[in-house]
């Protein structure tokens, strides 16, 4: 599932292509047609990200609500458009570029209320202004839970997923298995901070590197890694691999039906 950074940075795609003028709306699989009719030829007003869902505006109160799930994909190309094949759950065409959409778990056509109670679910997102980074800390202070359950916790904090969590753990030498109640403010803070840094940097380069400049495979002489989510990590995905920094194995384990990984020397309880 796309993390965070990946859904904000789609939201400035979609801006940067379509959002000021007309735009043609299908949808070729079928399950959108009623919508897609409705609002052809609309003009792109917002482009939106909250977490993992991504909105976008065509004014009069008017958005489409898209969370791509485990196997959504999205795939822009140029104009003209070449014929579309019958997968693609939505087609936005405009002047100079066309973007299909494939394989969401949702794509529906929502009005400003229902958008209002998608965004009061969710927990504050380290990439929007309006992120309360007091009000995640509220939640964790009070939880009895891991902090490696609760980063993942979308009610929480939005728009972290599987490698950030893990990476800005082993950053912070936090065990994952310590109870949100455990962390302190200050490292709340730097954790939170953390995050803002290093998902910002992921909009910007569409891809997730965690190492510090320090730790890159250049400054300590390390092959890079080979892995088909690509970008330098300390942990994710290195299971039984040295550690960087202190040469022990790391760990796996399933925590939230999905895969944790850490060290468990740097990440001593």
């Amino acid at each position: 599932m796309p993390e965070g950074h990946t859904i904000h940075r789609l939201a400035e795609d979609y801006a940067a292509r379509f959002r000021g003028g007309p735009v043609r709306l299908s949808s070729p699989q079928g399950k959108f047609s009623d919508a897609a009719a409705l609002l052809d030829g609309s003009v792109l007003h917002a482009t939106e990200a909250h977490g993992k869902h991504l909105f976008l505006g065509f004014g009069t109160g008017t958005w489409i609500h898209i969370h791509l799930g485990l196997f959504g994909k999205v795939a822009f190309g140029g104009a003209p458009a070449p014929p579309p094949t019958d997968t693609v759950r939505l087609r936005l065409t405009g002047p100079t570029a066309h973007v299909d959409l494939r394989g969401p778990t949702t794509c529906a056509l929502i009005t400003d209320d229902e958008k209002r109670a998608i965004h009061d679910r969710l927990g504050p997102d380290p990439l929007r202004g309006d992120a309360d980074p007091d009000a995640a800390y509220r939640r964790v202070a009070r939880s009895r839970t891991t902090i490696a359950a609760l980063l993942m916790d979308q009610k929480v904090i939005a728009g972290v997923g599987n490698v950030y969590r893990a990476e800005v753990l082993f950053r912070h030498r936090i065990d994952p298995y310590r109870p949100g109640r455990d962390i302190t403010p200050a490292e709340w803070r730097a954790v939170w901070s953390d995050l803002v840094a290093l998902m910002r940097e992921g909009v910007r380069t569409n891809r997730i590197d965690t190492v510090r400049p320090e730790h890159t495979p250049e400054a300590m002489g390390r092959p890079p890694r080979v892995d088909d989510h690509g970008g330098e990590v300390y942990v994710y995905r290195r299971t039984h691999q040295p550690c960087h920094l202190c040469g022990d194995g790391i760990r796996t384990a399933d925590l939230a039906a999905r895969n944790l990984f850490w060290c468990p020397t740097c990440q001593r309880p």
